[in-house]
């Protein structure tokens, strides 16, 4: 499903280069879609209607035939989350609920997010998360749902250890694991989250 932000730039330069894309009766017939360098986009997923995802990309391409966009050289990747008062009613600002460093990305026609590494990091857990796939079982970003990845490190004030198949909400709920993991809770913490910043427990409040 096109989005505001990212597509419409990638739709603008479909438009813009349609004749370099016209078939020529060679190899290159096969060729679909447009290349953009150097963009700041955005992604407003239809299944997570108060998110926004936010990256920097040296490069974005563009396939309409599968329905698919890979993002290449990520930067400054975050969901943000739409600020709400006690009354449930917007505030009209952001706040980021999560980061995202890879080395590439591929958005499906879902709007889920498929790679072969990445680490994301819950700010208000101060979470950090190291996912691994393989080409058969990549790492997935799925909206309004959370992510996977077949291994994952877990580090965190209070919950370390090593997942596999792991599932996980992005509140930080596990939702599935094998049983071969070593996810547990740390007695001998030092540290606790708060405001999103890791403190010791000796200066927590």
């Amino acid at each position: 499903m096109l989005k505001a932000g990212l597509y419409v730039l990638v739709a603008l330069a479909v438009f813009a280069l349609v004749f370099a894309f016209l078939p020529s009766g060679s190899a290159d017939e096969t060729r679909t879609g447009a290349r953009l360098q150097g963009v700041s986009l955005s992604l407003y997923p239809s299944r997570d209607a108060d998110a926004v995802w936010r990256f920097r990309a040296s490069e974005v391409q563009s396939d309409p035939l599968k329905g698919e966009t890979h993002l290449a050289g990520l930067s400054d990747g975050g969901r943000w989350l739409r600020e709400r008062r006690a009354d449930g009613q917007p505030t009209g600002k952001f706040v980021l609920d999560a980061t995202l460093v890879a080395p590439d990305l591929t958005i499906d026609a879902q709007d889920n997010m498929l790679t072969r590494q990445a680490k994301i990091t819950l700010v208000q857990q101060c979470a950090n998360i190291d996912l691994s796939g393989t080409p058969t079982e990549p790492v997935r970003v799925e909206q309004g749902s959370g992510f996977s990845a077949p291994v994952a490190r877990v580090d965190s004030p209070s919950l370390t250890g090593r997942v596999t198949r792991l599932r996980m909400s992005f509140d930080f709920r596990v939702e599935d694991s094998g049983e071969d993991s070593t996810l547990g809770w740390d007695p001998d913490a030092t540290e606790t989250c708060e405001n999103g910043k890791r403190v010791p427990l000796s200066t927590a409040s």
